[in-house]
């Protein structure tokens, strides 16, 4: 069966999540829908005019919602990132954009019928998963978030720098919120085949948790927006799921304990969310992970009266 993928949002994460997927062949059918209909042509053309040089053909389709009926997974990466560009402003900066953006998305989802996975890029990502899946009615495992898959990379660089390792010899990762609640689990980190505190004091490890959350900061002040990070741990995300891969990541989903879409280790595979792995944290990362679960419920409360003015 041929696979198809749908991209919601042509800006440049969705346009260099479109180029990384197309490139490799992941997918057969490529359905591409942004509400600036130039801008997606161009996008479909470019990626035609790349085809004679690539080894696998890719069919482009746009602004089709019909077409995303029998997709394999559809990825939301619509928001307005000049909303961020500003020094005090974080990934809630967009959440009046997308609050109401979802919603729409959604009903079109529902009235094609879709019904595989729903990946979702789109800022503040937390919170806006939680509001497709209210919104879709998809069983809540088959609603994903990117969450900290971009921040577990980024700790894996920041800490891999440190070291002179390559940053796919480190283990662990970034929990919570993707965004300022967000956390290093130290305790779950292990380079050259031993825990990191091993090698490091705690002070030591508070410069690279540092180092990995304000990354982003880095690159999209320089930039404008940042995308190849974040493609990247998207592209993962998605052949993990059409693979069925049963890979362990720290995305986003519904995590019962604390009864909120947050970022903790899952097994991914082609129906969504298999598993969650069990990690035995410390009672700081615990309560750290508390801390974060109830300040994505208190904006996703805020995010529903957004919809409602």
């Amino acid at each position: 069966m041929a696979r198809k993928v749908g991209i919601i949002g042509l800006g440049h994460v969705g346009a260099t999540v479109a180029h990384g997927l197309i490139a490799q062949g992941a997918f057969d059918d490529y359905v591409l829908i942004d509400t600036n209909e130039e801008k997606v042509a161009a996008e479909a053309m470019d990626f035609a005019d790349a085809a004679a040089n690539l080894f696998h053909h890719p069919n482009i389709i746009v602004n089709d919602y019909q077409a995303l009926a029998d997709a394999d997974v559809v990825i939301s990466t619509l928001g307005n990132i000049k909303l961020q560009d500003n020094p005090n402003a974080d990934r809630f900066a967009e959440l009046p954009f997308t609050a109401k953006e979802v919603p729409i998305v959604a009903q079109q989802l529902k009235a094609v019928g879709f019904k595989g996975i729903l990946v979702v890029v789109s800022n503040p990502v937390d919170v806006v998963t939680s509001l497709y899946q209210k919104y879709t009615g998809l069983p809540k495992e088959r609603v994903i978030g990117t969450g900290t898959l971009l921040d577990t990379a980024r700790m894996k660089r920041a800490v891999a720098q440190h070291f002179t390792i390559d940053a796919r010899s480190v283990q662990g990762y970034n929990l919570g919120e993707h965004g300022n609640s967000q956390f290093t689990a130290w305790s779950q980190v292990k380079v050259k085949g031993q825990e990191i505190a091993t090698f490091l004091s705690a002070a030591e490890l508070a410069v690279l948790e540092k180092a990995a959350i304000t990354g982003g900061h880095t690159v999209f002040y320089a930039k404008k927006y940042t995308s190849y990070g974040i493609a990247s741990a998207t592209i993962r995300l998605v052949l993990a799921i059409v693979s069925d891969a049963h890979e362990e990541l720290p995305v986003s989903h519904y995590y019962e304990p604390l009864e909120t879409y947050l970022s903790y280790p899952a097994i991914v595979g082609r129906k969504g969310i298999i598993e969650r792995v069990q990690l035995q944290l410390t009672r700081d990362e615990e309560e750290k992970l508390a801390a974060s679960a109830h300040f994505i419920q208190e904006k996703f409360t805020e995010s529903l009266a957004v919809k409602k003015e």
